[in-house]
């Protein structure tokens, strides 16, 4: 029993990165420190937030490690990812809520189904595009933005300075080529819980 929970931290461990300023940000938010609007004490409760749903969803299922991510901003918690089951997405849904501090969560877990390959390369190749669409754009702060896309529909999570940069970045993700639909879950900084410390 106690190799089963060492294995569990180790992974975990791994898994979460080193603490410090890195390419995933402060904790490894994900978000550059150097633009990240939300508070020093933001981003620690965020992260301390993250490793513990982290941590709770491994422990459901090791499976998980691989197919299923979580974010946090600002107390507010995204699950994307698949499982094999409805049930499956209701308990991780159910997990993040009973996560403490949480302020809302949005689960765009997909049930698994049959392998494409062509499907999943459209999908790399409609988020790559994207990503460097958000790069050269100089009105955008990309690295305050997640981007996933499951069967052409894309999914961005991040902090917008202002609602124009907001705008822009569902512009930006509506005009490449496939796109079905984007369903942005983008918060803005002055609707943070706390902007400053």
């Amino acid at each position: 029993m106690k190799i089963k929970y060492i294995f569990i931290i180790l992974v975990v461990i791994l898994v979460s990165g080193c603490v410090g300023f890195s390419s995933k940000g402060l904790f490894g938010t994900g978000v550059s420190v150097a633009f990240d609007p939300r508070s020093v004490g933001t981003q620690i409760d965020d992260s301390i937030m993250q490793k513990k749903l982290s941590a709770k969803i491994l422990l459901k299922n090791k499976n998980y490690v691989l197919s299923v991510k979580t974010k946090v901003l600002d107390g507010r918690i995204f699950l994307t990812g698949k499982v094999d089951s409805p049930e499956e997405k209701l308990q991780l849904t159910k997990l993040a809520w009973e996560t403490l501090g949480v302020r809302s969560v949005r689960n765009d877990i997909k049930i698994k189904e049959e392998f494409n390959f062509k499907r999943s390369a459209k999908d790399i190749l409609i988020t790559s595009q994207l990503r460097t669409a958000f790069i050269l754009n100089k009105n955008i702060k990309a690295t305050n933005y997640q981007i996933d896309t499951y069967k052409k529909k894309i999914y961005i999570y991040g902090i917008a300075m202002t609602s124009d940069e907001k705008n822009l970045v569902i512009s930006e993700a509506e005009e490449i080529l496939d796109v079905e639909k984007v369903i942005a879950s983008i918060i803005l900084v002055e609707d943070l819980r706390i902007q400053n410390d």
